[in-house]
């Protein structure tokens, strides 16, 4: 019986879990990759029989991270597969202050997470299965912060306008091969996340945009991580996925 296997980062929490939850039906196969594993989604996964294996990995080594995946996906047989997605989802915000107040290590963390792991992990998928005849697709999840800049936010909006630049480069790379990865850097929406309470407790006097952030919440403009989920996945699951390789759920 072939399934449709999905690979997902960032799953332990926020809209990735929510993504990985409603990933749980049959047909599919899911592989998470998060720094931590969230018992819940086991027991989730036991209950709706579907397979779900869970990699604690940081990240952060975006290198080692890929070379796992690499040769995972080597040892898997094409056959038992319908379709085969990665969704390049984690990545972390830096403390909120102008980038001259900025440290080093905060800004590299931003941009392995946010920029470097999502390359990698891309390269290693669509190495390994590139010779695979089934569909193939690459979902990056970007933001708005990758379009539009920010004050306070350097790290994180350059991760993000970075992780959208890519994928235009990696359509044109995949366009021309006989089975070439679909792939989309896709925006979706603002959400109510661990990230907009960080957005929302910054200082006002470091982050010009902080009211506004405390206003989309107040006027109920946020979207919930079950909402967002669907809504990307909805996204993924059209045929015509992959058309614009940098795009918003949101039109």
């Amino acid at each position: 019986m072939t399934t449709h296997l999905y690979i997902l980062t960032g799953a332990s929490r926020g809209m990735g879990l929510a993504m990985a939850e409603q990933l749980l039906q049959p047909g599919n196969t899911l592989l998470c990759i998060s720094r931590h594993a969230n018992a819940d989604l086991d027991l989730a996964a036991q209950k709706a029989a579907v397979p779900l294996s869970q990699w604690t990995l940081d990240l952060a080594d975006g290198e080692g991270a890929s070379e796992r995946l690499r040769d995972w996906l080597r040892t898997q047989n094409p056959a038992d597969f319908g379709s085969i997605s990665l969704i390049n989802n984690a990545g972390v915000i830096p403390p909120i202050a102008p980038l001259r107040q900025s440290q080093a290590a905060d800004l590299a963390m931003a941009l392995r997470v946010g920029l470097e792991a999502p390359m990698a992990l891309s390269a290693a998928f669509l190495g390994a299965t590139q010779a695979w005849p089934m569909p193939r697709k690459v979902l990056n999840i970007s933001s708005g912060l990758g379009r539009y800049p920010m004050a306070s936010q350097a790290g994180y909006c350059a991760a993000k306008a970075g992780m959208d630049h890519f994928t235009r480069c990696l359509a044109l790379d995949e366009a021309p091969l006989p089975n070439g990865a679909r792939v989309c850097s896709l925006a979706p929406g603002v959400i109510d996340t661990d990230m907009q309470v960080q957005l929302r407790g910054a200082a006002g006097e470091a982050f010009p945009d902080h009211a506004k952030f405390l206003q989309l919440k107040a006027q109920g403009q946020l979207s919930s991580p079950t909402q967002a989920a669907m809504q990307v996945l909805r996204f993924l699951a059209r045929p015509d996925f992959g058309r614009e390789p940098v795009a918003d759920v949101r039109g």
